[in-house]
């Protein structure tokens, strides 16, 4: 999964994703400025508007879902 984030990533013009968890979370990727993999691809983080962060495990990334309304 860790891979769908970073394709995600590469896509020129880039569109707006979510990241669901095995625990039912989702976390919004509105822009590429709001995720960042570690170099070991080995956690995920996202940052929301607010400032609060998640690090996320790739066991943990059930799937990516594009948003390409933002919604």
């Amino acid at each position: 999964m860790v891979a769908d984030v970073h394709e995600r990533l590469d896509r020129v013009p880039f569109v707006p994703f979510l990241i669901r968890t095995s625990d039912g979370h989702e976390y919004s990727v509105p822009t590429v400025d709001h995720v960042f993999i570690t170099p070991r691809g080995n956690r995920v983080i996202v940052v929301a508007d607010n400032g609060a962060t998640a690090v996320l495990g790739p066991l943990h990334i059930n799937s990516v879902v594009d948003q390409p309304n933002g919604e």
